[in-house]
């Protein structure tokens, strides 16, 4: 008999995923998939490029497989979806990684080795994995053109966002200043502020802090504190190493300050000092003591348990100001105006909440300090100081050392981060610094302190603010309009559009582009030396131009791309050039007054390069302008990553969007959590909790990892990543869809089914599958509608719910005595059809999260019935719900009766009472005509289901069935808190109508302290007390009481109940056809005798038998034991 449907000999979802790809790739299925939809609306979606100088991991599976859901279930239902793959190629990770291969720093850049050998190292570094990540790619499922992607180093591309640049510098949204910066001194670069707020940057440390005392200028002092003797401000810092830059301290104007004496608590010298008034409980702790006389104060000795201090007069912060005060720590004065220096200026960022209240203030290292200082009337001069090319810097140099003015700190770390590992001296610049200033009677208080504290992004280290020369982004004058645009774009989870990236712009600062680094996109600005001449490039064909001027001028001996055609957009064109910073960086250009112009030296920030890829993907505007200017292609609509590109590349593509084309950059977007281990913790090699991805999908195939991905939470959530999550998910779904698909075939082919007859009309199909059929166009409604809200968890859950509880738990067991009885009808015919069309349909359903097993099924359906033409179920229509089809008054009336079989089993189970045991009766309240009818229309199929002889129904059960109410504390505790005990009193006191009521309409108004609330169900806890002989279950308002006396005739049609099912496993191990008789032999067994001539028929009937022989003896055949039995079974084909 030649099979009409494949059938398989298990379920291995890896080798058909590796079947399937080979069949993808043979038939060209995914391009087919694009261009099957040309002319059809686009829809859009970007690829947020990974870089290929790292390994993927298994987050890149669960984030692949976001992406992937979307685009496949957009194309079936008939939009086009282009898929351009990318690769981001540039900025530290590349950089920091081809650093430590090479054994080189930063410094070295230049000097050891060239740039444009440092660059080409880069370049050969940055696609080292891609053979890797296209591996995965593959494996998993993920449809992308990875045979012309975007390279963010490519020319085309890099022209692209120069032309950007452009735009925005057109527009005055691009200017320089100098400032104070977050800079990172292990990458050499600074930072921008989206970057300093990746998630995990933050970092809770321990430092050394100290109060130190500034000694004023007797003759500056102001009357009211003349005749006191020496006075000391007291000012707290978090980094000491920053000391030796103070040049103001910072007051505020109406915080009041207090003059206090006291004695050192490291030296024992008597001092005066200042702070605020409110933070003396602070600084004063532990072992000072306040006293009230300074008669007291005098008879301090320095064996005394406490240190004693007078309050002597208090003041505000306006009557200090212009006092001054002798330098900290005297390595060097500022180079600029050093008059101007050490003294006490006003701050309204000063603030009583820590501290003193007075603000060490190093204007060279803070952002509010230098703001105060430069408000300062005269301005106060930040330390700085000239090196050896007469360049002002700071004492602080690039690598976070100190330089050679702080003497016997010279070349030391300002941070013990910054050493090698292994070399960091056991005690930092911090803690020296806090010795030096006790010996020296200028530390009032050291103590360590825990607080949070940015690192890079990328080393992991500490930054530095830093005063950086920069170019900005005046993000200040478009932020409302971004936040306004934002409005419009549908964030998953909402809670993230709204509120961290909502928030964020809300209060963006401007974004700090220059990159002081070497492998990247040059910033396309050329200046004169003295800064007031200069342009912006948006253009080879513009910058030809300009450096033909240059020749023109004398300032250039040559175009350098002399080779480059201005208009011809081949790639063969495009590769004569190259944009990189080592070649540019030759080019000098000649301003309009005849001066010559060199670039700025710095690259752009590299996140500006993927927030470019919309357009430059593409070439825009130099190629494919109808692709944005028509929105074709932009702006997206979808894309997804994790949720730190709210500080990434969410945000820039939102910024270049916003700024370029006033229009959002994308109208969906997917955040997606973390990917954990099984405890909650974050994965890592070191931790030795890392799941490689590869084995991953080897071991369990990629469709059960995905699916197991998808429904296990919401993308937006954290998953804690389970394997053995992976093996139930493949168990419960795949291997029951497996299993329906095994069954359906074992008989379609002995039938011959091939879907040739015409559909069996709706009329003429039994309820169970009417029921089957107006389920599954619900769940089509589900399903199209969740995918369609980027909902892909609920999407899942659903459909496995669907095949594991209605498909396969209850239509294909309720009816399985169809498929393998009786002729060809009819009713069988239903019966596969009806099955058929629902396994059909959940492969198209599910094919978007599954795509490999989904498709197998798909084909091994269609490929004989020829129902549908496509060669893939990706290339496939998403099924439509039909209307006509749902019933929902059906769809009710079987919950019901599944219900009412689930609660029958569970009491079964109490009482450990097989199944296969039949029990005489039910009984179950009923509260209304409609459902005394409703109920009646099943009860054949409940008895069958849950096997119990009949069903009585109660119409007031009130005497039988006594039934218990209580509050739900968990729900209505956070609800009513200290009011919780009234309503536990009035729920309590409810009587049987109050509970009927309650369970009935699904709320009850209670009165509670004289207002009226509703009580839910989930507020309330129904129980029902059992009756004797009987057991009682309920949930929600339907309540079963089984009668589980077990009456002689019961119990032997339980034993012949049993003796059918060791029959049939039997002749299935036997490897008996379906339709073979049998005839059966049994070993005599007195318990077992009666049993079997009272239900003989039943038993021949069930199980094909043509004669049944109980004998005394039998050799031959298994033994079988249930119950008290213990007995032999031997079958043989009927002759």
């Amino acid at each position: 008999m030649s099979a009409l449907f494949p059938e398989y000999k298990g379920l291995n979802l890896p080798n058909v995923a590796e079947e399937l790809l080979d069949y993808w790739k043979k038939h060209h299925v995914f391009e087919e998939s694009i261009t099957s939809r040309d002319g059809q609306t686009p829809y859009v979606f970007f690829e947020g490029p990974p870089s290929a100088n790292g390994l993927p991991g298994v987050h890149h599976v669960l984030a692949r497989a976001i992406k992937d859901i979307f685009p496949r279930y957009k194309t079936m239902k008939g939009f086009q979806v282009k898929r351009k793959a990318g690769w981001d190629t540039h900025g530290l990770p590349i950089e920091l990684g081809v650093e430590k291969e090479l054994g080189i720093t930063k410094e070295d850049i230049g000097k050891t080795i060239s740039v444009e050998d440092y660059n080409a190292a880069c370049r050969k570094a940055v696609m080292r994995y891609t053979d890797v990540w296209n591996d995965l790619t593959e494996k998993m499922g993920y449809w992308v053109n990875m045979d012309d992607p975007y390279v963010t180093y490519d020319s085309k591309y890099m022209e692209s966002v120069w032309w950007l640049l452009k735009q925005i510098y057109n527009k005055n949204l691009l200017y320089k200043g100098y400032t104070i910066q977050p800079y990172s001194p292990k990458a050499g670069t600074g930072l921008s502020s989206h970057e300093l707020n990746q998630p995990g940057t933050y970092q809770d440390v321990t430092d050394t802090t100290v109060v130190a005392q500034f000694k004023a200028v007797q003759d500056s002092l102001p009357e009211f504190l003349q005749n006191e003797g020496a006075i000391h401000f007291l000012a707290w810092t978090t980094t000491p190493w920053t000391l030796p830059s103070n040049t103001a301290l910072t007051v505020g104007p109406k915080i009041e300050y207090v003059l206090v004496k006291t004695f050192n608590q490291y030296t024992f010298k008597p001092i005066n000092v200042i702070l605020a008034k409110a933070l003396i409980g602070k600084q004063f702790s532990g072992k000072f003591a306040q006293v009230e006389t300074i008669q007291e104060l005098e008879n301090y000795k320095k064996a005394d348990k406490n240190i004693p201090f007078f309050v002597q007069k208090s003041f505000v912060g306006t009557d200090l100001l212009e006092i001054k005060y002798e330098q900290l720590l005297q390595y060097a004065l500022p180079n600029d105006n050093p008059e101007n220096a050490f003294r006490v200026i006003a701050g309204d960022f000063v603030t009583t909440e820590d501290g003193t209240g007075i603000v060490h203030t190093a204007p060279t290292f803070g952002a509010d300090d230098a703001i105060a200082a430069k408000q300062a009337m005269p301005e106060v001069p930040p330390l700085l100081v000239k090196d050896e090319d007469d360049n002002l810097v700071p004492l602080v140099n690039f690598q976070g050392r100190f330089r050679k003015e702080v003497s016997d700190f010279a070349g030391r770390y300002v941070k013990n981060e910054y050493y090698p590992d292994g070399e960091a001296p056991e005690k930092s610049v911090d803690i020296e610094l806090a010795i030096k200033l006790k010996i020296e009677n200028k530390a009032f208080k050291v103590e360590k302190y825990k607080h949070s504290y940015p690192n890079c992004w990328r080393t992991d280290k500490p930054i530095l603010y830093y005063p950086l020369d920069s170019w900005f982004i005046k993000i200040s004058d478009v932020k409302e309009r971004m936040f306004e645009l934002n409005q419009s774009i549908n964030w998953k989870p909402k809670s993230t559009g709204e509120g961290r990236f909502g928030n964020w712009l809300a209060n963006a600062n401007d974004w700090n582009l220059s990159r002081s680094r070497y492998w990247g996109i040059p910033l396309p600005i050329w200046r004169t030396e003295d800064g007031k001449e200069e342009i912006c490039i948006g253009s080879l064909e513009e910058l030809k131009f300009e450096i033909q001027k240059s020749v023109a001028a004398g300032l250039m001996t040559k175009d350098i791309y002399e080779d480059f055609v201005v208009g011809d957009f081949s790639d063969e064109n495009y590769l004569k050039i190259d944009l990189h910073k080592n070649i540019v960086d030759a080019i000098v250009l000649v301003s309009s007054t005849g001066n010559p112009m060199h670039r700025e030296s710095d690259l752009i920030d590299v996140w500006f390069d993927s927030g470019s890829m919309p357009y430059a993907q593409w070439h825009y505007p130099f190629e494919n302008k109808e692709l944005i200017n028509q929105n074709k292609a932009f702006p997206a609509d979808f894309i997804a990553e994790g949720v730190d590109q709210t500080r990434g590349w969410f945000y820039t593509l939102h910024a270049i969007g916003t700024m370029v084309f006033d229009s959002v950059a994308y109208k969906n977007v997917v955040s997606n959590g973390l990917v954990l281990d099984k405890n909650g913790q974050k994965m890592s090699k070191r931790l030795g909790n890392a799941t490689d991805p590869f084995e991953t999908l080897a071991a369990y195939g990629p469709d059960a990892t995905r699916w197991y991905m998808i429904s296990n939470a919401n993308p937006w959530d954290n998953l804690k990543f389970d394997i053995e999550g992976i093996e139930e998910v493949k168990r419960k779904f795949f291997g029951t869809l497996y299993n329906t698909y095994s069954f359906f075939t074992l008989y379609a082919n002995i039938d011959k089914f091939n879907y040739s007859e015409a559909d069996i009309n709706l009329g003429k199909r039994p309820e169970i599958d009417r029921w089957i059929l107006s389920e599954l166009n619900t769940l089509i409604t589900k399903v199209d509608d969740y995918y369609a809200d980027y909902e892909p968890t609920k999407a899942a859950r659903v459909i496995s719910e669907f095949t594991q509880e209605l498909l396969s738990n209850w239509y294909v067991r309720l009816s399985r005595r169809r498929f393998w009885k009786g002729d060809y009808q009819p009713d069988k015919i239903s019966a596969y059809q009806t099955l058929y069309t629902c396994m059909l349909t959940i492969a198209k359903l599910g094919a978007p999260i599954a795509p490999f097993f989904m498709d197998r099924l798909y084909l091994d359906l269609v490929e004989h019935t020829k129902k549908e033409q496509y060669k893939s179920v990706h290339l496939a229509e998403f099924p439509k719900a039909n209307p006509e089809l749902i019933d929902k008054a059906l769809e009710h009336k079987m919950a019901q009766a599944q219900l009412i079989s689930s609660l029958v089993l569970s009491l079964r189970a109490k009482e450990k009472i097989k199944v296969r045991q039949p029990l005489q009766k039910i009984m179950i309240p009923v509260s209304s005509p409609e459902q005394k009818e409703e109920i009646l229309a099943i009860s054949d199929l409940v008895k069958h289901e849950v096997n119990v002889k009949e069903i009585e129904l109660l119409e007031d059960a009130s005497d039988i069935l006594v039934k218990q109410i209580k509050p739900n504390f968990k729900v209505l505790g956070p609800r009513f808190g200290k009011d919780m005990r009234f309503v536990a009193t009035a729920i309590q006191k409810l009587d049987a109508n109050g509970i009927k009521e309650i369970e009935k309409q699904g709320s009850l108004d209670i009165e509670i302290n004289g207002k009226i609330s509703t009580l839910n169900l989930d507020d309330v806890e129904i129980t029902s007390q059992d009756i004797e002989g009987w057991l009682v279950a309920n949930q929600g308002a339907m309540t079963v009481a089984l009668d589980v006396t077990i009456s002689e005739s019961l119990r032997e049609e339980g034993i012949a109940r049993e003796l059918v099912n060791r029959i049939q496993n039997l002749r299935k191990d036997s490897g008996f056809e379906v339709t073979d008789n049998i005839d059966v032999f049994l070993l005599h067994h007195k318990n077992m005798h009666k049993a079997i001539q009272n239900n003989l028929d039943y038993i021949k009937l069930e199980t094909l038998t043509k004669t049944l022989h109980e004998v005394n003896q039998l050799d031959k055949g298994i033994e079988i034991n249930f119950d008290d039995i213990s007995t032999k079974l031997f079958i043989q084909q009927h002759s």
